[in-house]
């Protein structure tokens, strides 16, 4: 486990201040003035999931980004127990900062049972192994970049998380439009093991991840490459998840990715996140602020 992949960790290990009550720090955002969505995504499950009982799996959630999160302060997260029925656990979570919410999540467990079983299937996509790592590909294309402290605040930004793109990604084909689809293999940089070898922390790691990537379909379709050259200004509004089957984040996972519509200043996508052997574990939906600056428009 590399150090970074630890500080994730750490700021997943919520502070516990009152019953129901949590509170969570940010590290430094190296990409944007702002905390990172997933990052608040994925702190709020975890509170969530501490009021849950040990039997019971989440098995989707429904959330808002509100504002933008401050990096130097501390995020309190409040837990409200909607329901605790037979097979199903509700929760509501509100993320404040000086004093306003910041976000709020939805989110359901339920206990395992058998039932029907049916999947689309996993795309033929290259082996992870052969895709280039984050260190061989961003320098590539430094020379898009607004300056170039983007390849290093990138490489800063995902050092928790070894994440490979199949196919170029949106700032290597600035000008271009392609098919709006992207996709990309991910896993943590290190096994996880002992106390952190837990369920729960394995779907919300892959809470954070599931932010990092998921508009780069809408940019494609336009051939923008998004913030890292400076003609699209965009934020999350709304993250939407559901996870079908147990999975490990510290195992090789592929992150499909299509973007169906964009408009009114704002693009919706989609994606899907299959285990190496062909499982499908997740379905997650987004849509997103995508404002092109001044400028900027051609």
């Amino acid at each position: 486990m590399n150090d970074a992949l630890q500080v994730l960790l750490d700021l997943l290990d919520l502070e516990q201040i009152e019953e129901d009550i949590f509170r969570g720090t940010s590290d430094a955002a190296p990409l944007v003035p702002r905390v990172f969505g997933g990052q608040v995504a994925a702190q709020a499950l975890v509170a969530a999931g501490r009021t849950v009982p040990e039997d019971r799996s989440a098995h989707s959630l429904h959330a808002y980004f509100l504002r933008p999160g401050d990096p130097g302060a501390p995020i309190v997260y409040t837990v409200d127990r909607i329901r605790d029925g037979h097979s199903f656990t509700t929760r509501r979570v509100v993320a404040v900062q000086h004093g306003q919410p910041i976000f709020h999540l939805s989110a359901s467990f339920q206990l395992y049972e058998e039932g029907l079983e049916h999947q689309e299937p996993m795309p033929d996509v290259p082996d992870p192994l052969s895709l280039p790592t984050a260190e061989e590909l961003l320098p590539r294309y430094e020379h898009l970049f607004l300056s170039p402290g983007v390849t290093e605040r990138m490489l800063q930004a995902r050092a928790a998380v070894d994440l490979r793109y199949v196919d170029e990604p949106p700032f290597g084909s600035v000008g271009r439009p392609r098919e709006p689809k992207s996709q990309v293999w991910f896993r943590t940089n290190g096994k996880l093991d002992g106390l952190a070898d837990h369920p729960l922390l394995h779907v919300c790691l892959a809470t954070y991840v599931s932010d990092m990537t998921l508009l780069d379909s809408v940019l494609l379709a336009h051939g923008r490459g998004g913030w890292t050259v400076g003609d699209i200004v965009g934020a999350s509004l709304d993250h939407a998840m559901w996870f079908h089957r147990p999975f490990r984040v510290d195992d090789w996972l592929l992150y499909d990715q299509e973007s169906p519509s964009a408009s009114g200043g704002r693009g919706l996508a989609k994606g899907r996140i299959f285990t190496a052997d062909g499982r499908l574990a997740v379905s997650v939906i987004q849509e997103g602020v995508m404002r092109v600056p001044r400028g900027k428009k051609k």
